[in-house]
């Protein structure tokens, strides 16, 4: 009799102009971890979602339809700012969190999870060049200035786009073992900065515009 898998959903969360990096580098690492993980793509609303680079996204379910998951990804990008007056958004995040496993967030993703208050009193990073746009939406984030990511509990969050592949096989590693995360990033021809506190992107703190 075959030993049935017991498998794991992650949910890529959309919104329009998120980057399109912060969403695909991760999910093409977790997409190569095998069955015991269903990736699905969920938005407001069912539809096209456009990236700020343009190409677009299929949402599979809506905030209403969405099934369980198990594990959350929530991209960053310039459409950052219109999602953290959205309260639709905000109140998602909340709900799903509390009963996923780990939430995880890419560049300034965690400014809105932030703005949900979601990572009040733990340890939190996000974009250098765009820093301050995280940090100012709430004071009672200890907001790590340099790391690659950054995890606290059920809590992950990256620094800017590539890092967010760096923090998925992070991820990969501790859910699945470092010889399968080592395995996917041999595979995908990909150079694994595996030292969460290595920042070779500090040195731009808060030097972008919006």
């Amino acid at each position: 009799m075959t030993e049935q898998i017991k498998g794991r959903t992650l949910g890529g969360i959309l919104y329009k102009g998120f980057e399109l990096l912060d969403l695909y580098g991760p999910l093409e690492m977790f997409g190569q971890v095998g069955p015991e993980l269903r990736i699905v793509t969920v938005a407001q609303q069912t539809e096209s979602i456009r990236s700020y680079q343009g190409p677009q996204t299929v949402a599979e379910y809506s905030f209403d339809e969405c099934p369980s998951l198990d594990l959350i990804l929530l991209p960053g990008g310039f459409g950052t700012v219109e999602q953290l007056g959205n309260d639709r958004m905000l109140s998602f995040l909340r709900d799903r969190s509390a009963l996923a496993e780990i939430t995880m967030s890419v560049c300034s993703g965690s400014a809105i999870l932030a703005r949900a208050g979601l990572l009040d009193g733990r340890r939190a990073t996000s974009n250098k060049w765009y820093f301050n746009l995280a940090t100012s939406q709430s004071d009672k984030v200890n907001w790590v200035a340099q790391a690659r990511w950054v995890e606290d509990g059920p809590f992950a969050t990256s620094s800017g786009v590539s890092a967010g592949t760096d923090m998925a096989l992070g991820i990969i590693a501790r859910l699945f073992g470092e010889k399968r995360a080592r395995r996917i990033a041999d595979g995908t021809e990909y150079e694994w900065n595996s030292d969460p506190n290595r920042d070779p992107f500090h040195k731009f703190l808060n030097k972008g515009r919006l």
